[in-house]
């Protein structure tokens, strides 16, 4: 048995897969949310690595589906890229989203010597994809906001940064700076502020490589949710396995509640 841990002082939750898909939110989760986890003693800290949008939009959008959320309860991976950037002092070419600039906003991008990839439908093409492999072969630095294989739309899975960010590395030899999930850095700059070790939380989500695997790596534990990207025998795909399975974000936070605090 794993020696006795401290109690739990911190919940961190993904977004997208886990609290909503798109613009539907998994049934029950509002209420699992407001009713049930706010009233428990913990911190919440909604982590997501959704480089589509910036914080303001996807407050809105969270805002929008009911559920109770501030924004400085969220960290994401543009928040964690934008970070790096500054450390670095560098001037990124930035293939994001157009909605997710504004995260960006202030940081100088003109004569690029950084690379920094989200993800950006729009930007994948061969003119931008030549542009950003010549910037690294000249020395600059490959920042991946993260390298999500795939992920949850409507009407099915697509494909992540994580393809391209992983070409761009093949074709100039070069690994890149990984900022989001699954790194254990992005876990702990989650918890910065929140006083509580990463023994004293627990990380909800549907992708068991970089929510739960991620978490668990960082020192969590972590609990695997069967919506989102979700596949039958995810739970396979890391080792240690996830703390634990559940069907939803609801029947997690009952977990949480009954066996945790």
């Amino acid at each position: 048995r794993m020696a006795a841990r401290r109690a739990l002082k911190a919940v961190l939750v993904d977004l997208s897969g886990t609290l909503h898909v798109e613009d539907s939110a998994v049934p029950g989760a509002q209420e699992a949310l407001k009713r049930q986890l706010r009233g428990a003693p913990v911190t919440i800290r909604f982590v997501t690595n959704t480089t589509k949008e910036c914080k303001r939009d996807l407050l809105e959008r969270l805002t929008k589906l009911g559920f109770d959320i501030a924004e400085n309860e969220i960290f994401t991976s543009l928040t964690a890229a934008r970070n790096l950037l500054e450390q670095k002092q560098v001037r990124p070419l930035l293939l994001v989203d157009d909605k997710a600039l504004p995260d960006f906003t202030g940081i100088a991008t003109d004569d690029p010597n950084a690379v920094v990839v989200g993800l950006a439908p729009e930007h994948f093409h061969y003119e931008m994809m030549n542009k950003a492999f010549r910037l690294i072969l000249d020395g600059a630095p490959l920042i991946a906001i993260h390298k999500a294989r795939y992920f949850k739309k409507k009407h099915g899975l697509a494909l992540g940064p994580g393809p391209f960010v992983a070409g761009l590395e093949y074709a100039t030899d070069t690994k890149a700076t990984v900022v989001g999930k699954p790194e254990k850095t992005f876990f702990l700059e989650a918890l910065r502020g929140t006083n509580c070790a990463p023994e004293e939380a627990v990380m909800i989500g549907d992708d068991c490589r970089d929510d739960v695997g991620g978490a668990q790596n960082a020192g969590m534990r972590g609990i695997l949710v069967r919506t989102g990207k979700y596949r039958p025998a995810d739970e396979d795909k890391i080792n240690p396995a996830p703390y634990l399975t559940c069907e939803n974000f609801p029947e997690a936070v009952e977990h949480i509640l009954q066996h945790l605090l």
